[in-house]
């Protein structure tokens, strides 16, 4: 997995921009985040997280077209990339390796 290995909240924003698609802006990841984590989760952490995953080449970025919403200002819009997407598989696999080695000790064993 050298060479993509996705800490735990790259990895959690990584996912959610996938989910959310062409929606994935920083505020929406953001509340994205905090719903399915049930956490609190500061803007700036999502978009460092979110450039940081771009500069490592698993996330790309365009500018979303301009809403009144916003007074005429543009979303910056991420899309995983097919390098984010092999990150992924190869954490998911890792992860699914490990729990499926995994064997929890007996309660009396523990103590």
């Amino acid at each position: 997995m050298k060479g993509t290995y996705l800490g735990e909240f790259e990895e959690i924003v990584l996912l959610t921009v996938g989910i959310l698609h062409q929606g994935a802006y920083g505020n929406a990841v953001k509340e994205e985040v905090e719903e399915r984590t049930e956490r609190k989760v500061n803007l700036s952490a999502i978009h460092s997280a979110l450039y940081r995953l771009e500069s490592k080449g698993f996330l790309e970025s365009a500018m979303g077209e301009t809403t009144q919403q916003r007074g005429g200002k543009r979303k910056k819009i991420f899309k995983v990339t097919s390098y984010g997407q092999r990150a992924l598989t190869a954490s998911k696999e890792l992860r699914e390796g490990l729990w499926m080695a995994y064997q929890p000790l007996k309660m009396n064993e523990a103590t």
